[in-house]
């Protein structure tokens, strides 16, 4: 699933071809994929507007167009936006086109179907739900620490959850965890201060560093251009099993589930009590 750095990546990547360009057209194989407004009026409204820019906000791309309207996709599991020409005949499990002025188009493949697109006036409408940014600079061990405080669910369900955290999914939190030696079951609140300080800059850390390996393609991930990310060669837990073992104690690597999520820690270096 595209997390934080690899939407990050799509951002960078994509905006050097489609800033300043124009929507010519759109063709939707499935559209399923609008969420808002009706497939019709989604291809009436945004052919002809001009991309002014794109930002990100936690997995969510935001296309700012010249019309004043937002157009906002969310990757899901399975999505990639790839850069081709507009003459290229689509891929399997390409669920939309968007063309663009200068004979290219971008490609939305899903193989899931789990993938959406809204365009709105306001993109909050769409992730006003969203906690605050990792990367940014008023996310301090401070209010990390007020964000966990009293909480009991298990702290790995809590850095995924987009509502407290955005952006942060199970690859990340797997490897913030094994880095800050906590155990992905023990209570958020129970994290003491030293711990949470150290949680933070894990956090930040890990992130940065995947997002200049270009993200981590474990599964379906790849970039606009087509290439794969590096960041999950990094990798000391996340997605580790079958005979693996912990790079610092040499503990077999243990897989959980928590609160359906599967989760990889090693038992040695990550006690629970």
């Amino acid at each position: 699933m595209p997390e934080l750095p690899e939407v990050e990546t799509i951002k960078n990547e994509l905006a050097p071809h489609v800033v300043g360009r124009k929507f010519t057209g759109i063709t939707l194989f499935w559209d399923g994929i609008v969420r808002q407004p009706p497939a019709q009026e989604f291809r009436s409204r945004l052919t002809g507007q001009k991309i002014t820019g794109i930002s990100r906000r936690g997995k969510y791309l935001i296309f700012n167009l010249n019309g004043g309207e937002k157009l906002v996709i969310h990757l899901r599991m399975t999505g990639s936006l790839l850069v081709k020409a507009a003459s290229c005949e689509p891929e399997r499990y390409v669920r939309a086109i968007l063309y663009l002025d200068n004979s290219s188009a971008i490609h939305l493949r899903d193989l899931r179907k789990f993938g959406k697109m809204w365009l709105v006036k306001d993109e909050n409408t769409v992730v006003e739900e969203l906690g605050p940014e990792p990367l940014e600079k008023d996310f301090t061990p401070e209010r990390l620490q007020k964000l966990l405080k009293k909480r009991t669910a298990p702290i790995k369900a809590l850095l995924v959850d987009q509502r407290l955290i955005a952006g942060i999914g199970n690859m990340y939190a797997d490897e913030a965890l094994f880095a800050s030696k906590i155990h992905p079951l023990r209570a958020g609140g129970s994290l003491s201060p030293e711990e949470v300080k150290r949680l933070h800059g894990n956090i930040r850390r890990i992130l940065w560093t995947a997002i200049e390996n270009k993200g981590a393609s474990t599964d379906t991930y790849i970039r606009p251009g087509g290439e794969t990310g590096t960041a999950h060669y990094q990798f000391k837990v996340a997605h580790k099993l079958g005979g693996e073992h912990c790079p610092v104690c040499g503990t077999p690597i243990e897989r959980i589930t928590v609160r359906n999520r599967g989760t990889y820690y090693c038992p040695r270096c990550q006690k629970r009590f």
